[in-house]
């Protein structure tokens, strides 16, 4: 990382959340070396960022010692780099870890119990997504049982719930499966659990390319902060009626993408005025209400979010 790119960073205090979904997102697709780089240089953060500099040194010590090996592929902290080149880092690291979790279980025969201890144990979300991380490419028969277990004792960070949800797919689970949602036990079917984004219904998916699409001329790094945001979102919507607001038919897209689009304006740009939004989305009075709702849920999602890595 270079000086020049510091100066670039450090200086735009409002974008400290969407690193945290940056590095919540480098989790989640076991990139562990960008993920520490990135760890590294928010540490060098000052404002804003102190207040988060001891969960982030734990998380750093926490990935040194159970990902030695793990460097990064890139410069983590340009984030508008070639799209192709950043998915192919990914998948070679999502490999290395797959094959180097295959080969410790081979290996231990008590490595993956010391997993599930481990997430059993685990108070912090960080801790909590690498053990699941792992979980993801492993088989063994006492995996489901202490996942649905474990999903039903109490809430935790929807990005936490919702991997939990795809390792217990990927196990062959099938049936119901309680985890707890805004204070709620709610009753979801693993069968449903998107395994990628790409699985997630049509509407999702269309709510994210109209604001990509949007974004493209105008400004180029809202659509990379679109994506980020949105998966997120999704994942915190996912098992409650705020979910199956976003997946319905009628209109769905549309409303989605300006609400996505506005409040991404707003935290970036502190920009309020929604009529060329509400204007390009075809937002029409019937349309109005539902815009207004969606609106509403994401700002309170991103002003109060919930427990971040």
């Amino acid at each position: 990382m270079t000086d020049r790119a510091n100066d670039n960073l450090v200086l735009f205090p409002k974008t400290l959340d969407f690193y945290q979904i940056q590095l919540t997102r480098m989790l989640e697709t076991e990139r562990y070396g960008d993920a520490k780089a990135l760890l590294s240089f928010l540490l060098q953060c000052r404002g804003d960022a102190e207040r988060h500099h001891t969960e982030w040194q734990a998380l750093l010590g926490w990935l040194e010692a159970a990902f030695p090996e793990a460097v990064v592929a890139g410069n983590v902290v340009s984030v508008f780099d070639d799209e192709e080149e950043e998915e192919e880092e990914e998948v070679d690291e999502a490999d290395w870890v797959r094959k180097r979790v295959t080969d410790r279980s081979l290996q231990d025969t008590d490595y993956v119990p010391r997993l599930l201890q481990t997430l059993q144990q685990a108070e912090g979300p960080e801790q909590q997504m690498l053990v699941i991380g792992q979980l993801l490419h492993l088989t063994h028969p006492d995996v489901e049982a202490v996942l649905r277990e474990w999903l039903s004792q109490r809430e935790y960070h929807p990005s936490v719930q919702f991997r939990a949800l795809q390792a217990l797919r990927k196990q062959g689970a099938e049936g119901a499966v309680a985890i707890w949602r805004n204070g709620e036990s709610v009753t979801l079917d693993i069968g449903d659990t998107p395994l990628s984004f790409t699985d997630f219904p049509q509407a999702v998916l269309s709510s994210l390319e109209r604001v990509r699409l949007a974004a493209e001329v105008s400004d180029p790094t809202l659509s990379y902060f679109a994506e980020e945001m949105w998966k997120e979102c999704v994942q915190a919507a996912y098992g409650t009626p705020m979910y199956r607001a976003m997946t319905e038919d009628d209109g769905a897209s549309d409303i989605w993408a300006a609400a996505l689009h506005q409040i991404l304006l707003e935290k970036m740009h502190g920009k309020q005025d929604d009529d060329e939004i509400r204007e390009h989305y075809g937002i029409t009075d019937e349309l109005r209400f539902r815009y207004e709702q969606a609106l509403r849920w994401l700002r309170q999602y991103a002003l109060e979010p919930p427990a971040t890595l």
